[in-house]
């Protein structure tokens, strides 16, 4: 591959030795342009156009979460994706980078055939599994779909609820339909904004489903209002989580709503009619 054709990558770490054994690991696919801050980052910005960022987060002034949050308020360079590549390793800091916008999060030390996987899926969105189903693993945990356009939020969100649910991903809104006719999810998980539909779209169409009148339905949002809420109440959602949000919120309020639906089905069961 001729270096004109190559993808242009921005590596920001704040540590010399990082930098220069990603740019040494990478350089034989990619044009590598290293920045050792978010501030050296945005000087690059001005004079090329990257196709994907690969960020650290753990850096002193602004950490990589600063830096996402300035990059996406600059209409300029708002849809240039990023990557996080990062000793940071744990569920909240996967769920924050998804929720800020991050495309993906891989950890140091890291694997160069899986790094480059994740650059091409992103940057060649056409190759992404329409439906991510979970694999049965003979468990009887309950189940939960989530609907969200972000692979990262949604890989995110399995990667924080799958030692407690079987978890369903869908990135496509339109083809929740299709889904409820194969599977029946204990619990909803749903982008209040995506793209062709969005997540007060799709409740009355999961309501359309006898067997889903009373299934709860959480909202995922940036935007916590009371407005908000009781809008998404009035449709016929059960609640909402603002984004970014942590695990352990996250799994205590799907916990509440999934027992909540089991003691009203143990309570609907425990009611004989009255033939005599």
């Amino acid at each position: 591959m001729e270096n004109n054709t190559r993808r242009k990558v921005i590596v920001v770490d704040d540590i010399s030795f990082g930098l220069t054994m990603t740019k040494n690991r990478l350089k034989d696919y990619y044009e590598i342009y290293p920045a050792y801050s978010g501030e050296r980052m945005f000087e690059l910005l001005e004079k090329i156009t990257p196709d994907i960022i690969l960020l650290d987060i753990n850096m002193p002034e602004d950490d990589g979460f600063a830096v996402l949050e300035k990059l996406k308020k600059d209409t300029r360079y708002a849809d240039i994706p990023v990557i996080f590549l990062t000793a940071v390793n744990n569920e909240d800091s996967v769920i924050k980078g998804a929720t800020l916008g991050a495309a993906g999060h891989v950890a140091k030390p890291f694997s160069v055939p899986e790094l480059r996987k994740l650059i091409e899926n992103t940057l060649n969105p056409g190759s992404r599994h329409d439906f991510l189903p979970e694999e049965d693993d003979g468990t009887d945990k309950p189940s939960v779909l989530a609907v969200d356009d972000s692979p990262a939020m949604l890989k995110s969100i399995h990667y924080a609820l799958r030692d407690m649910y079987k978890v369903y991903t869908l990135p496509k809104p339109e083809h929740v339909v299709d889904f409820l006719q194969k599977v029946k999810p204990d619990l909803f998980l749903l982008d209040y904004k995506m793209p062709v539909l969005s997540g007060f779209d799709l409740i009355p169409l999961i309501r359309e489903f006898p067997e889903h009148q009373e299934t709860p339905i959480v909202f995922l949002t940036t935007e916590g209002t009371v407005d908000h809420l009781t809008a998404a109440l009035h449709l016929g959602a059960s609640d909402f989580i603002v984004k970014p949000f942590s695990t352990r919120a996250l799994r205590k309020k799907i916990e509440m709503h999934i027992e909540g639906k089991k003691e009203k089905e143990k309570d609907a069961n425990s009611i004989a009619p009255d033939c005599y």
